[in-house]
């Protein structure tokens, strides 16, 4: 057994329960001879190399309890890209420290940052345990059924789209269509998460568009003026990272972050939403609105789902249970028992196979024409989120 002690990171952007993970790792690693103090990295691996370390071994169990109620990411966080020459002074930290537990909480780039410490570490003779936490609200991970994070993001988005349907509707003499802007670059997971709620064709979202189906003009605007002869209006949700044929961003971004990824927030130029607006504006005469949550649905703990929290915990928990075994360079994941009623449980997938990398929708959750999902995806997600409000609806029967 190694003894020495832990340090606990968060990286990227934040989910609703990714304090719940801090909070599983802490609360096991209490309980684990192997780890003497428990410290916390201050804006991730950033703060690490700044030397900006807390000691989170000696916060009350109240509030680590507490942190899984807390949005955003408790410890702070970074999106710094790991250089080769960074991981010299990583090692000497680490040894400065007796840190023998490393466990960073973030999406694919945190697991690559992870496992090249890790790697860096052993080539060095340096005993270490690294371990990763899944966490993202794009559900874009290799390895696990999904991600904790996704189920209440997925929740936000279901509700906001539902209920702003609902006003569309009523709207529809003001704004003839609305449209929903889901973060997530390459894959259509939460996007395809605003079905969720919807029972009748009439009921909002009608028109999905995923950055796994390439973006067709014509296509779209004919499939718009479809749904408003249908419907009176029109409720379009997309995926930022929507693209054409060429790869040419439909949002027009081209500034990119250091992880070579396009920025499609404030940063990014127009929003894929916006171009939408003027597309159907322009070409169909419509009034219309838009909507881009940007961050909103990453840190909104009122709509956790109680589930997420819960496995969200038990990832943490089941990091800390791999480093008692011995076991490093490995990614906790989410697994999903067969049978009729959902259950879970944690296992576990090489760091290598996770890092950069990027799960996208597989096509039997898309529907023929690129518009809507399939049964196959309501049933993988629906588990998830938890039972969906419904709505009183008028009958509006005419007085004779």
């Amino acid at each position: 057994m190694l003894k020495g002690n832990a340090i606990i990171g968060q990286s990227g952007g934040p989910t609703s329960v990714i304090n719940a993970s801090l909070a599983g790792i802490v609360t096991k690693a209490k309980e684990f001879d192997g780890i003497k103090n428990i410290f916390g990295m201050r804006y991730g691996i950033e703060g690490f190399m700044a030397e900006n370390i807390i000691d989170l071994g000696s916060e009350s169990s109240e509030t680590i309890a507490g942190l899984k109620m807390r949005p955003s990411s408790a410890l702070g966080s970074c999106r710094h890209k790991l250089q080769d020459e960074d991981l010299p002074k990583i090692l000497d930290l680490l040894k400065k420290y007796d840190i023998r537990y490393v466990f960073l909480i973030g999406g694919n780039d945190t697991m690559d940052t992870i496992h090249r410490i890790e790697t860096y570490a052993a080539e060095n003779n340096y005993e270490l345990a690294g371990i990763g936490v899944p966490k993202t609200v794009d559900n874009d991970l290799f390895g696990t059924d999904h991600t904790p994070g996704f189920p209440s993001a997925a929740r936000y988005i279901a509700l906001s789209v539902l209920q702003a349907g609902i006003l569309a509707k009523d709207m529809q003499k003001v704004d003839q269509f609305v449209i929903f802007q889901c973060i997530g670059r390459k894959a259509g997971w939460l996007p395809a998460a605003a079905t969720l709620a919807k029972k009748e064709a009439s009921d909002a979202p009608h028109i999905l568009c995923l950055p796994e189906r390439v973006f067709e003009k014509e296509k779209f605007l004919a499939e718009v003026k479809r749904c408003y002869n249908d419907f009176g209006f029109v409720s379009v949700v997309c995926g930022e990272g929507l693209e054409y044929a060429d790869g040419t961003a439909v949002s027009a971004s081209q500034v990119k972050d250091k992880f070579n990824n396009v920025e499609f927030g404030a940063m990014g130029g127009t929003s894929v939403a916006v171009a939408l607006h003027r597309m159907i504006s322009g070409n169909l005469g419509f009034r219309g609105e838009f909507q881009i949550t940007e961050s909103l649905p990453m840190c909104a703990s009122d709509r956790a789902v109680l589930l997420d929290i819960e496995e969200a915990f038990a990832a943490g928990k089941g990091a800390v249970e791999l480093a008692e075994k011995g076991k490093t360079g490995l990614m906790v994941t989410l697994n999903r028992r067969p049978g009729k009623k959902y259950e879970f449980f944690t296992g576990s997938i090489g760091l290598k196979e996770v890092a950069i990398k990027a799960k996208p929708m597989p096509d039997e959750f898309i529907s023929r024409d690129g518009f809507s999902v399939t049964d196959a995806f309501m049933d993988y997600a629906r588990p998830l989120i938890g039972p969906m409000p419904e709505y009183a609806k008028l009958n509006y029967k005419k007085f004779n």
